[in-house]
């Protein structure tokens, strides 16, 4: 089941302690081939020279047989470019691959989702995205993936050379009243175009440092297709350092990572799970804090990633 051949793109900076965990999960499931990649530090944070080197120092101590490779800025160049290019140097070296950052701690059966499901859609051009996260912790059957359009997450994920091409950072046609009509249609929900449509914003006006939001607009114009795992197969420590927001403001902060069950059931055509999607939207967006809106808290989310 377990297929160590899949490529992984491991991305660090300045946390050594879940670098640490990350790295040793990797450890665990032993890649032929790892790539990693790290931001510089910033020239005006006093800490980050020290705890920039001691993170690479701990993702130098291979004892597997592997290809690695690194790329390691001298210079910080910030969560949107330094992830993004990150990932056009891992393509320009591989047709698909598993991508991790430092604050998402997989369960070891993440990676044989990733390899079944990248081996069964390599030749779909309109699958996109991989993911391990279900961001309600466990929906539907175990043995099943599911099907959305964009949802798909990235804390945790895998994808393809083909995909990545239609990579659009700067999200050119966004302004266009036919794409948002496009991407709204795609959406298949008001609710969640609105949550979109300020993210989208955000990240078109560069006033959010991030590279996902131009990811789930690439896969959304393109008419693209994500797939997440029934239950959640990837736990982010991010929030644990305190930089993100606490589980009062965002119940995923505590959502714990479980099992995939084995062998997956696949249906013969890609049913898009609506069920799950609304679903989401009322546990991230309940009664109880529609005075707080969804908008404004995913938002901060992105604005302290770091």
């Amino acid at each position: 089941m377990r297929n160590t051949a899949v490529p992984v793109l491991f991305l660090i900076f300045n946390r050594p302690e879940n670098t640490q965990r990350l790295f040793d999960s990797i450890r665990v499931h032993q890649p032929e081939y790892l790539f990693i990649a790290a931001d510089g530090p910033r020239p005006d944070v006093l800490t980050d020279e020290a705890l920039c080197a001691l993170t690479r120092n701990i993702v130098t101590k291979i004892d597997w047989k592997c290809e690695l490779k690194t790329l390691f800025r001298p210079q910080n160049l910030g969560c949107k470019n330094a992830v993004s290019d990150a990932i056009n140097w891992f393509f320009d070296h591989v047709e698909e691959g598993i991508i991790l950052e430092d604050d998402c701690l997989p369960d070891n059966t993440f990676f044989s989702f990733c390899s079944e499901l990248l081996e069964r859609f390599r030749n779909n051009g309109q699958v996109m995205s991989i993911s391990g996260s279900n961001l309600l912790g466990k929906s539907g059957d175990e043995h099943s993936p599911s099907y959305f359009r964009a949802h798909g997450g990235i804390w945790g994920w895998a994808t393809w050379k083909r995909a990545w091409k239609r990579y659009d950072i700067g999200m050119k046609a966004w302004p266009e009243k036919a794409t948002q009509t496009q991407i709204r249609q795609a959406i298949g929900s008001q609710e969640w175009f609105n949550t979109y449509y300020t993210m989208f914003e955000s990240a078109h006006n560069n006033t959010l440092d991030t590279w996902d939001i131009q990811w789930f607009y690439s896969i959304l114009i393109n008419d693209g297709i994500a797939i997440n795992p029934s239950v959640n197969l990837v736990k982010n420590i991010g929030f644990e350092s305190g930089t993100h927001m606490n589980s009062v403001d965002n119940p995923i902060a505590v959502l714990p990572a479980f099992s995939m069950s084995f062998p997956l059931k696949h249906p013969e055509e890609l049913p898009l799970d609506e069920a799950y999607l609304e679903n989401l939207y009322l546990a991230l967006n309940p009664p109880t804090k529609r005075g707080r809106s969804l908008i404004r808290r995913l938002i901060n989310l992105w604005r302290n990633k770091r």
